[in-house]
């Protein structure tokens, strides 16, 4: 499964929602987004497993209180800045937390922070803490956090110019840019290696099947895709690739 969504699509899903008497925004891309304050957000419900991924646009200021998820996700900061916990997010910062590992508040700066949540499965939403402690299942927790340009020198491959953000474990985990000029091809590592990816487009374009996807634009690939070949459109492209660890048999 190969699921493409451009920006202008998840534009039109638009939706403003309060947490905490803060206003939120947010767009859909992959799946469906839990909704804050609707019947059974935050609870301990079982979901699909189907990936859900959607922007969040965090109000100047604002704070995110401390909570957790059930299941393995990225954070993509793609804008505006501010702190995770003890941690600067501005972009481009990649935040991976698995399944029940507390992190937070997500606190905004003057601009807002905007940033894609981007799940390998479904979610309910947030499970705030100390609320909900008697759900946090303990044992595995893992917070890895990787920022485009403090691994060292970017590496060349080909045409691609490739930039780890948090390097592969054996379990498949990986954060990367891949950046091709004008027309570039370039073939990503294979998704089986881990347990399904995303892609996001962070300048330039994508082109995919006779389209030109622009900046936060997003893929996601499951495992069965294999190597994807991605191709930048006529203004080159930065795309970043998260990919997930293999999911427990």
């Amino acid at each position: 499964m190969l699921v493409s969504t451009s920006t202008d699509t998840a534009k039109r899903t638009e939706t403003t929602y309060m947490v905490d008497d803060q206003p939120y925004k947010g767009w859909e891309y992959i799946g469906v987004a839990p909704k804050p304050g609707a019947p059974g957000y935050g609870e301990d419900i079982a979901g699909e497993a189907v990936p859900q991924g959607y922007l969040v646009m965090q109000p100047p200021h604002s704070v995110t209180r401390p909570h957790f998820h059930q299941t393995n996700q990225f954070q993509v900061f793609v804008s505006g800045g501010g702190t995770v916990g003890k941690v600067r997010v501005d972009p481009l910062t990649v935040q991976y937390a698995g399944g029940n590992t507390p992190y937070g508040p997500i606190q905004a700066e003057a601009e807002g922070v905007d940033y894609f949540t981007l799940r390998q499965t479904w979610d309910s939403g947030a499970k705030y803490l100390p609320a909900n402690r008697d759900l946090l299942v303990k044992g595995q927790q893992r917070q890895v956090v990787g920022v485009k340009g403090q691994n060292g020198p970017e590496k060349r491959d080909g045409d691609a110019t490739l930039d780890v953000l948090i390097e592969a474990t054996e379990d498949g985990l990986l954060a990367q840019t891949v950046t091709l000029p004008a027309g570039g091809t370039y073939t990503l590592p294979d998704c089986a290696e881990g347990g399904g990816q995303y892609h996001v487009v962070v300048s330039g374009s994508l082109a995919r099947n006779g389209a030109h996807l622009p900046p936060l634009s997003i893929e996601f690939a499951s495992p069965g895709e294999g190597a994807v070949t991605i191709e930048a459109g006529p203004d080159g492209l930065e795309l970043l690739l998260a990919r997930f660890p293999k999911l427990a048999a």
